[in-house]
């Protein structure tokens, strides 16, 4: 089952953590996450999944940044979330949907305990003019069944966004 908007405001601070928190961000099942100014874009292609790629800082002025089909941005939320008992998971509003921008190519999924800022996978079909702290996308929770087991992997208590860090998995055969 999904949370609905007064549920996600009853476990505020108790099981779910958003901080910043605005209330007028609440929706009827999910919470809108702002676009934080910083996003990363890799710059040696191909990319290699054993290496650490190469990849450059950008920021998002106030008056907007033009993204590029055929480009990956990364991107982070304003937010920053920790989840106790529930499954997070983000996608997109609409109105960016609508707009031809995907703010995730296949981490929409948050684990239990989660704790961090979402890293963004944001690819445009169009080129596309953005700017920071617009309502990106948006957090609901799941109920989870079974026994917890919190969320602890090389992502977790991460501090700004997070090119893959997939070249750690190979150093563990």
């Amino acid at each position: 089952m999904i949370l609905t908007g007064k549920e996600i405001q009853k476990e505020l601070n108790k099981s779910i953590f958003i901080e910043p928190y605005s209330p007028n961000r609440i929706n009827p099942n999910s919470y809108n996450l702002t676009l934080d100014k910083h996003l990363v874009r890799y710059t040696e292609f191909p990319l290699d999944m054993k290496k650490n790629n190469p990849h450059t800082d950008l920021i998002i002025p106030e008056e907007g940044l033009l993204l590029e089909p055929g480009i990956l941005y990364l991107g982070r939320t304003v937010e920053r979330t920790k989840t106790l008992n529930y499954v997070p998971m983000l996608e997109g509003r609409s109105s960016v949907g609508r707009l031809g921008m995907f703010i995730h190519v296949t981490a929409g999924f948050g684990d239990i305990g989660f704790d961090g800022f979402w890293t963004l996978e944001i690819i445009v079909t169009h080129p596309l003019i953005i700017y920071p702290d617009v309502e990106i996308c948006q957090i609901f929770y799941h109920t989870a069944q079974g026994e917890v087991q919190e969320y602890k992997s090389k992502y977790q208590k991460n501090t700004g966004i997070q090119p893959s860090m997939m070249y750690k998995d190979f150093s563990k055969s």
